[in-house]
């Protein structure tokens, strides 16, 4: 197994090899395994926030996240692959935090505000809020397409990749991006209804 400092140069083999031993409880295996994927998990995390401090901060709740649910990868596909799903509802996760701490809880105490337009006004600096906030919408009304349609749509993965990831079937996959396009195109800033 190559060392800590060379991780770079560590194969997907030996990082999923580098997973199994800190699965199985090896502290020193689970530190060397966050450092060789903390830099794919910041460039994750910034595909949803790209400002660098955001992204960090998801990063960092990404690696914890990582490290306390690492049981339950199950192993059947690339571990950078189910690290790619904890990441990208890690930084999910840090943009609702921000966005609830930038809205005002009683907008009485603070004079009557406007909410502003999220598809124009960023709460984050440099996000897609129109896209975040289709999202967070979709997740509500149609939990099972949201995460299928990041994964392909906003990350590349493949179709079969996704299908062996969140064991569902390929066909399924296909039909669940294919309708949370659709129900997502009206809600992105410029969509065409």
């Amino acid at each position: 197994m190559p060392s800590l400092t060379a991780h770079e140069a560590l194969t997907p083999d030996d990082i999923d090899e580098l997973a199994r031993r800190a699965r199985d409880g090896d502290r020193d295996a689970l530190e060397s395994l966050l450092s060789a994927v903390r830099p794919r998990a910041l460039n994750i995390c910034r595909g949803v926030l790209p400002f660098t401090p955001d992204a960090e901060d998801a990063c960092q709740e990404a690696l914890i996240n990582i490290s306390n649910k690492i049981g339950t990868w199950g192993g059947r596909g690339r571990f950078t692959t189910w690290m790619h799903v904890v990441a990208v509802n890690s930084a999910r996760s840090t943009y609702r935090r921000m966005k609830n701490q930038a809205t005002p809880t009683d907008p009485l105490a603070h004079g009557a505000l406007e909410r502003p337009d999220p598809r124009t006004t960023s709460v984050i600096a440099g996000t897609r809020l129109d896209l975040l906030e289709a999202m967070e919408t979709l997740e509500r009304e149609h939990p099972q397409f949201v995460e299928p349609l990041l994964l392909r749509d906003v990350y590349g993965m493949a179709y079969d990749e996704i299908a062996t990831l969140l064991g569902v079937p390929l066909g399924t996959i296909k039909a669940q991006i294919h309708h949370g396009r659709k129900l997502t195109r009206p809600m992105l800033a410029g969509g065409d209804g």
